[in-house]
């Protein structure tokens, strides 16, 4: 009947094209995965962009039956044996994609840690085994390889001391005493104090050990030349461990030591300089990583959260959205690279420690400055942009975001003064056009609605003429984007 088996199973009747087609192309891109075997990867990757759109089509077309529901169990077991977000044998909580562990104390302790710190993302490659390193970390340098800490004794830290992994996250120093590159976020790790890198330690030691040879990192010269590291650490890297500041509270402290350390938040959102290393200007600038932008969380304009309800800060970590019930509440969602970080990692923290990260976050200062802002008439032409752009809108976008960029919720959120679209900065909007946009599938949001990819039917300057329109109508007034900024961003659809 299509209408699915509950409850892992979903429906696919009573469903828009758009909203089929942008959650088949998630699972394309790689936006959305399951627990091997990811049986719906495999099945999208069988299809062509015009398969998923004759398909969708054919689907959203089909009536629901009067007075059918979902199954409730399957008659006959499927065919396949396939991953999903929900848990062996139907139990009430999706379970953690990071390995079970023993029930020791110090390791449950290191295994909340490392998911804290984010470790599963980076050091997994797609489809590969947890903590086996691969993952290509694309910089400005050249491609970094992840490498493997499963204890295996030949290619893992299987013959590593704890005093060796300390030295790793405290100092940025390897086993044989090589300088690690600052991919590795040991500029914020040397905050962590030494109980908890010893905890960590002790869960990486309990994983199964994966015989995976670590890959040879692809940099350009001159940085492959380690022995400069030397000097890059003179300059930008000073260990200490984070001390508490007397004067706040325990949560703030808290808050603090995660943010500033195990989380490494400022990795990604502060802006880094030629040399890679980031800096804190006079203006509140985020970062580029993977060719999406992390926004600055000291801007109420960008990512700052200064002026949110705290509830609303540890829904957005938890499940990587916020929609209140009316026009006037809060409404966000995750996308991109911190779309994955939620994935898998913050959703799966403790509900007091998301709690501590969002009164540290929301004291910090707003440092949003007066920027001034693109003023439609100063630019010969823009009109015939933006009416060129105002006829793409009514056709693709009206149906999801409303005639005056008011949204149509839960699907289609508002568009007028949304800060992702009028941000000075327009690479993630021009990624969302282009890929689609996918907020994470999470415990709170398990069936994530998406936007779908506009790169197989619409030009570069249909696009650029769209946002355009978009940045400037409904009160907003965020400067133009040109085609050439789309073309740079068609060819790398994966983050």
């Amino acid at each position: 009947s299509l209408l699915g088996v509950e409850p892992d199973v979903p429906g696919l009747l009573g469903l828009s094209r758009d909203y089929l087609v942008a959650q088949l192309t998630a699972w394309r891109i790689g936006a959305r995965r399951a627990r091997a075997p990811d049986c719906m990867a495999e099945v999208v990757h069988r299809l062509s962009p015009a398969d998923v759109y004759a398909a969708t089509a054919w689907l959203a077309s089909q009536p629901v039956p009067p007075g059918e529901r979902p199954e409730a169990a399957f008659a006959n077991p499927p065919p396949l044996e396939c991953g999903s977000l929900a848990p062996p044998n139907n139990a009430a909580e999706p379970a953690s994609e990071l390995p079970p562990v023993k029930e020791a104390d110090v390791v449950q302790r290191g295994r909340e840690l490392v998911t804290l710190g984010g470790c599963f993302s980076c050091h997994t490659a797609i489809g590969g085994a947890p903590f086996a390193g691969g993952r290509p970390i694309p910089t400005p340098f050249g491609t970094f390889y992840s490498p493997n800490i499963t204890p295996d004794l030949q290619t893992g830290i299987g013959h590593w001391s704890a005093e060796d992994f300390w030295r790793a996250l405290h100092e940025g120093v390897s086993r044989d005493g090589r300088s690690l590159y600052p991919t590795f976020p040991y500029t914020n790790y040397t905050r962590v104090t030494r109980t908890d890198a010893d905890a960590m330690f002790v869960y990486l030691k309990s994983l199964r050990a994966v015989p995976r040879a670590n890959q040879a990192h692809e940099i350009r010269f001159p940085y492959d030349v380690r022995a400069l590291l030397a000097g890059w650490r003179l300059l930008y890297f000073k260990p200490g461990v984070y001390r508490p500041n007397p004067a706040r509270s325990a949560a703030w402290n808290r808050g603090a030591y995660l943010v500033q350390g195990l989380g490494h938040c400022s990795a990604c959102h502060e802006a880094r300089n030629s040399l890679g290393a980031t800096r804190s200007g006079s203006e509140p600038v985020g970062g580029l990583v993977l060719d999406w932008y992390a926004p600055s969380l000291r801007s109420s304009s960008e990512a700052g959260v200064q002026d949110w309800r705290l509830e609303d800060i540890g829904t957005l970590l938890s499940t990587g959205v916020v929609r209140g019930s009316q026009a006037s509440d809060r409404h966000a969602a995750t996308m991109g690279p911190m779309g994955e970080v939620i994935h898998d990692s913050l959703q799966f923290a403790d509900p007091g420690d998301l709690q501590a990260m969002g009164v540290y976050l929301g004291s910090l200062p707003d440092e949003t400055r007066t920027i001034r802002r693109f003023a439609p008439e100063a630019l010969a032409g823009v009109r015939t942009i933006t009416e060129l752009g105002r006829k793409v809108y009514a056709e693709q976008c009206v149906r999801c975001h409303g005639d005056h960029g008011e949204g149509r919720l839960p699907a289609g959120p508002p568009l007028a003064r949304n800060r992702v679209v009028t941000m000075t900065q327009a690479a993630d909007p021009i990624r969302i056009l282009l890929f689609g946009g996918y907020p994470p599938g999470t415990r709170g949001n398990p069936r994530p609605f998406g936007m779908p990819p506009f790169y197989p039917t619409l030009s570069d300057d249909q696009l650029a003429d769209v946002l355009t329109y978009i940045r400037t109508s409904w009160g907003n007034d965020a400067s133009p984007v040109f085609t050439a900024e789309f073309a740079e961003n068609r060819g790398s659809p994966l983050w």
